[in-house]
This record gives structure tokens, C-alpha cells and sequence, in this order.
């Protein structure tokens, strides 16, 4: 198989999305249920504007989407390949 360029580029750019501890533990977090930004903060123990930064980075690389309900923001996996990409990761460098 021979991959485009553009597809490479795009590729990496998602791996470069999993190179932050933050964003890892956010996804994690994220793996049974969805999570308001304070509930966020919380679970991995940073400020929330440190953790509104994060998910914007995440949401821009389509990794969490989020629903909205009255105020209040609740956030959640994309879908199932984010977890898998992270879960295959995690059960590798247990290998070691």
C-alpha cells in the first residue's frame, strides 16, 4: 500500500495529537462517558482553561465532539478508532 503525501502529513498530524500526556488522559477519561470541562479538570487535575485548550486541539482534529445542553458542555470521543488508536498504544508499551 502507498500512501499520498497529503495522507502522510495528515497521518503524523494526528500522532502528533497523542504525543501530549494532557490530551491522553483526557481521552481516557473520555472512553465511558462523556464529561463537562470542570468534571474534565477534575478527573485529570489541571486548571480549566488548561483543559478548554486542550479539547479545542482535540475537537479541531475531530478526536472529541461536543453537544450542548442548556449552558453547560459536554464533551465526548468522536468515535470508537480514537480509543482503539490510544488502547492499541497502551497494550504495546505494556509489552516492554
Amino acid at each position: 500500500m502507498l500512501i499520498s503525501d497529503e495522507e502522510a502529513r495528515e497521518l503524523a498530524g494526528l500522532f502528533k495529537i497523542f504525543a501530549d500526556p494532557t490530551r491522553v488522559k483526557i481521552i481516557f477519561a473520555l472512553k465511558d462517558k462523556e464529561s463537562s470541562v470542570g468534571e474534565l479538570a477534575n478527573i485529570v487535575g489541571l486548571s480549566l482553561s488548561a483543559i478548554s485548550h486542550q479539547l479545542r486541539l482535540l475537537k479541531a482534529h475531530r478526536i472529541v465532539k461536543n453537544r450542548k445542553e442548556g449552558t453547560m458542555v459536554y464533551y465526548s470521543l468522536d468515535d470508537e478508532h480514537v480509543y482503539e488508536l490510544i488502547s492499541q498504544g497502551y497494550d504495546h508499551i505494556g509489552h516492554i
